[in-house]
């Protein structure tokens, strides 16, 4: 179980408020999966767990889910303050 403590960290990575800064999020994190899994190859067990985080937060759609925007959840308010872009 030690090459999980370089994968579940990805899955606390916020996804970005820009919509349009979430293509580019998906596919860093994408590569970064794979290389990682390319490289470091993780064990069945650490793999079989991540995956299935990953499966279950993209699941239930709770909005951290870096592979797709699920239609149903909402942006967060800030999303639409246009005081952020600035920052």
């Amino acid at each position: 179980m030690y090459c999980l403590q370089w994968l579940l960290p990805v899955l606390l990575i916020p996804k970005p408020l820009n919509p349009a800064l979430w293509f580019s999020h998906s596919m860093f994190m994408g590569f970064y999966l794979l290389s990682f899994l390319l490289e470091r190859k993780p064990c069945t067990i650490c793999a079989l767990v991540f995956l299935a985080a990953l499966f279950l937060i993209c699941y239930s759609c709770w909005g951290n889910c870096f592979l797709y925007h699920c239609s149903g959840s909402q942006l967060p308010d800030a999303a639409h303050d246009p005081s952020i872009v600035g920052t």
